[in-house]
């Protein structure tokens, strides 16, 4: 069992940046593949970046260059930093955990781009 909590949401100006974590309690962290997915309103949830427990690393086209992951397993705690914010980056984002056939995830925390 993992318990994943995020944090690092809020309001912030288009082209600003924020930080996001998740820290992971319960199992051995660096065995898990670690994701952030988002949900905007009225979309589905989709995949932004995923860090394998390898360290290798995989992005939604629509963030290339402008978001990146990574992880710090003495802390079990994965970062989402995401720079060039857009409105369009708008959505609850969530933490995920996968180790097959698996899953687990956070209750999600939102970022709101706006001016």
């Amino acid at each position: 069992q993992v318990q994943l909590v995020e944090s690092g949401g809020g309001l912030v100006q288009p082209g600003g940046s924020l930080r996001l974590s998740c820290a992971a309690s319960g199992s051995i962290f660096s065995i898990y593949d670690m994701g952030w997915y988002r949900q905007a309103p009225g979309k589905q949830r989709e995949l932004v970046a995923v860090i394998t427990s390898n360290g290798s690393t995989k992005y939604a086209d629509s963030v290339k260059g402008r978001f990146t992951i990574s992880r710090d397993n003495a802390k079990n705690t994965v970062y989402l930093q995401m720079n060039i914010l857009k409105p369009e980056d708008t959505a609850v984002y969530y933490c995920n955990a996968h180790l097959k056939p698996i899953d687990y995830w956070g209750k999600g925390t939102l970022v709101t781009v706006s001016s």
